[in-house]
């Protein structure tokens, strides 16, 4: 189901609400109206109309157009309207009229004037409520006070995240932009929901380093496909402590990567290439080594330890001429660096402690894991230390 959420302001001239304008959509369709919403239901066939607007809104003007309120009721909105203290009364009515001419349920909703947080809260409370889990929402924020573009463009995040739906459109009349020869563009913003998405994900890769959540947006910027699910594929090894597995699959994906220009790529381009140029260390132990340095700066403690000590491992394992990728070698070169080095030891201890959620027999590790300024510190001094 499609739900077409349209905000209702001011009218532009006293008394008279919008004046027509000559709307004009991308495929070159003209509607011409007073009100780009119900131009909107037109072009989109929506399954419900959500009418929101304040208790000074021109609703008055709006239902007086549509020829479908009396002369009393019109009477008794216009004082409402001037004195903005229009009631959901009011308006149960005129959306039940408005309901059967246009063949489909429309809802008249109040919300607050957005002056302060408090208001600007109730009003996502308040869509939240009114949509219903998986419709796709198209939003039009043609009509609304100046200051409700910027709402809306929360509510559409708010609402995907909380409520659950798709929003699939955000629909602009540009008044200000019409042609000499009176037409009005309707623009589509939707660019801005996905720059959000760029942003959400922005935040999230910030927070724990998997850069797998930019796959799909760089697939939708124009990466194929497969050089898409590859780099995936990278974060998901990578995230298993499978440096080996990552590495392959980066040095595949990689030039595809450096090369993509996209509109929105641009705005992660060189955080990604930075962000996965480990790959090309010299050996399984460097890539270890960054992996862990990336780690630790996020705060993940607990890949950061691993990658560590497994650096530590490989390290140990190529200086005594073994093989980094043979359990067996990789087992043996350890026993023999930690008979004589007490860090190599505590830091095998703190990486089980973290890695296997086993309480340590050991007050250090302990304390270490109970204090995270002091796990933090540690750690620092286990990288510098053991890789000097």
């Amino acid at each position: 189901m499609t739900t077409l959420i349209s905000f209702l302001g001011k009218g532009q001239v006293k008394n008279t609400g919008y004046r027509i304008a000559n709307y004009r959509f991308e495929d070159g369709i003209v509607r011409s109206v007073p009100f780009l919403g119900l131009a909107l239901t037109e072009y989109l066939k929506p399954q419900r109309l959500i009418l929101i607007g304040t208790a000074g809104s021109m609703w008055d003007v709006f239902f007086e157009q549509q020829g479908d309120a009396t002369d009393e009721e019109v009477l008794s909105l216009i004082d409402a309207v001037h004195e903005s203290r229009v009631e959901p009364a009011m308006l149960k009515a005129q959306e039940e009229k408005l309901s059967q001419k246009l063949g489909f349920p429309v809802i008249c909703h109040l919300i607050p004037y957005a002056r302060n947080t408090a208001e600007q809260t109730e009003i996502l409370l308040t869509l939240a409520r009114l949509v219903h889990k998986d419709e796709e929402i198209v939003l039009d924020v043609t009509h609304g006070f100046r200051h409700l573009p910027m709402l809306a463009l929360v509510a559409a995040r708010y609402l995907t995240h909380i409520a659950k739906v798709k929003i699939s459109g955000l629909y602009y009349g540009a008044l200000e932009m019409t042609s000499e020869n009176g037409e009005t563009p309707v623009l589509r913003l939707d660019g801005m929901l996905h720059m959000l998405d760029w942003v959400e994900s922005l935040a999230t890769y910030g927070k724990d380093g998997d850069y797998g959540v930019f796959a799909s947006l760089l697939q939708q910027d124009g990466l194929s496909a497969d050089k898409a699910r590859q780099l995936s594929q990278a974060a998901f090894f990578e995230r298993c402590n499978n440096p080996v597995k990552a590495r392959e699959t980066l040095s595949s994906v990689f030039s595809a990567i450096e090369m993509h220009n996209g509109q929105m790529g641009k705005l992660f381009h060189n955080e990604l290439k930075n962000r996965i140029n480990w790959f090309r260390g010299t050996d399984r132990a460097a890539w270890e080594l960054s992996l862990a340095d990336a780690y630790l700066e996020r705060c993940d403690y607990v890949r950061a330890v691993i990658y560590l000590y497994e650096s530590l491992v490989t390290r140990a394992t190529l200086k005594q001429k073994l093989n980094p990728n043979n359990f067996l070698d990789r087992d043996e070169a350890w026993k023999k660096l930690r008979q004589d080095n007490q860090d190599a030891y505590d830091l095998e201890h703190l990486r089980n402690a973290l890695a296997h959620g086993v309480r340590s027999d050991r007050n250090e590790i302990r304390n270490l894991i109970s204090d995270e300024d002091r796990l933090k510190t540690r750690l620092k001094g286990f990288r510098r230390t053991l890789f000097s």
